[in-house]
């Protein structure tokens, strides 16, 4: 649905810290965000983490769902002229099930539960094969950009 020429006109995030490659469904009336982050070898966090055995940081993971509640929160607000934010909050819940290596698709899916002026909240998973890899809750604070 989006690439991601058309994410970066909606979260300010860029290379090397943009995470998300493509949203794939965008479903503002249930408030739902799905998107997909393709995993390669020559990532910068791999250099680190770990020489040898390479992971995905865990923080990494959580930052991608974070970054596809970005492009929803950014559709919700429907003025480009005056861009809204999300700032984390709070992160709570976060649980890693597996690890994600090199060659993984990650898909995000997050949903936003619940919004009370411009705190929200929202949950998230990543999943790698149709199997979850990480779950979280967020609470965001909704700012001018």
């Amino acid at each position: 649905m989006l690439d991601t020429l058309e994410i970066m006109k909606r979260i300010p995030h860029r290379y090397p810290f943009l995470l998300v490659d493509r949203i794939l469904e965008l479903d503002l009336e249930n408030q739902k965000v799905k998107g997909i982050k393709n995993v390669t070898v020559n990532e910068n966090y791999f250099n680190g983490h770990f020489p040898g055995h390479p992971i995905v940081p865990g923080v990494i993971i959580v930052e991608g769902i974070a970054q596809c509640l970005g492009v929803l929160v950014f559709e919700q607000q429907g003025d480009p002229e005056n861009p809204k934010v999300p700032y984390f909050a709070a992160i709570e819940n976060v649980k890693f099930k597996a690890p994600v290596r090199p060659g993984d698709q990650l898909v995000y899916e997050a949903q936003i539960e619940k919004q009370k002026r411009n705190i929200v909240k929202a949950n998230g998973t990543a999943k790698v094969d149709g199997k979850v890899v990480a779950e979280v809750k967020f609470t965001f604070s909704i700012m001018d950009k």
